[in-house]
């Protein structure tokens, strides 16, 4: 598993990213976090740096649960006994799984844009887009131009478009290049496996049922631009886990982390800043 670690204190953050995604997607933000984090980016099997295992039957090897496994065993071998979560997208149903299995092992929770437990549901037209995207380079683009929104002018982003980049975007303009460029990349497991799990998760309903054993505090973070991840599903989450709030972000889209780095940065700051409890 590709692993990369920012800064050195003694509260350890795990960030879990989202589908199609790397521990990358935190770059930008991790100059603002405070000094008194450690923040570690895992790699799911499959994307950036890590290893590309061949698809089994059904992509079972990689259900949400064994990126969940997959985590918890990274943990393992870094020794890290306990730390906090910071995901993003589909980060999100997999934490549900590790907070679930190893429940003492963990403490806050800083949702971006997640995934709920309830799962998200794709039909065929939307499996027929994740195919499209992997045989096209500039699909890809098009598509994950959507999830940083804010980042494009508006008239550019629809079907048949090519999105451009607003003016003066800069560094962040660059970032985003590079992580299309590595989602294009990520293994069949990821671009098939991904939405079908997504979907089954929906059908079966076995994490939504189970959402008030959740009791870790969480924060979900929202972007009021975000059209991936419906605010009902979220708001569904903080009635029915024990301990979670939702506050809706104007201005940005489903990725804040790429969109606005400093302001994610702030909210990950005052989430686990000043926390004492070491790994």
């Amino acid at each position: 598993m590709g692993c990369r670690l920012w800064g050195d204190g003694p509260t350890t953050v795990l960030f879990v990213h989202g589908n199609l995604a790397s521990k990358d997607w935190i770059e930008l933000a991790a100059p603002w976090f405070p000094p008194d984090i450690r923040v570690i980016g895992l790699d799911w099997r499959g994307c950036g740096d890590s290893d590309r295992p061949p698809p089994g039957a059904d992509y079972a090897n990689y259900r949400m649960e064994v990126h969940a496994a997959d985590m918890l065993a990274a943990l393992d071998t870094l020794g890290v006994g306990f730390c906090h979560l910071a995901t993003h997208s589909t980060g999100g149903v997999i934490a549900a799984h590790m907070l679930l299995a190893r429940p003492e092992r963990f403490g806050k929770v800083l949702a971006l844009d997640p995934v709920a437990p309830l799962g998200l549901a794709f039909d065929e037209q939307g499996f027929a887009l994740f195919e499209a995207m992997r045989s096209s380079p500039e699909v890809t683009r098009a598509v994950m131009a959507t999830a940083a929104a804010s980042l494009f002018e508006p008239d550019s982003l629809g079907a048949g478009k090519v999105p451009q980049l607003r003016a003066g975007a800069g560094p962040t303009a660059a970032m985003f290049e590079r992580v299309v460029r590595g989602a294009f990349g990520v293994a069949e497991g990821v671009w098939l496996g991904t939405p079908r799990h997504l979907t089954e998760e929906r059908r079966a309903g076995c994490l939504s049922t189970r959402m008030p054993e959740l009791r870790h505090e969480h924060l979900v973070l929202w972007g009021e631009q975000d059209g991936w991840i419906p605010a009902a599903d979220l708001k569904m989450m903080t009635r029915r886990m024990p301990d979670c709030r939702l506050v809706t972000v104007p201005g940005v889209g489903h990725s804040m982390n790429l969109e606005r780095p400093e302001l994610y940065a702030g909210y990950f700051g005052a989430f686990f800043g000043g926390l004492n409890r070491v790994s």
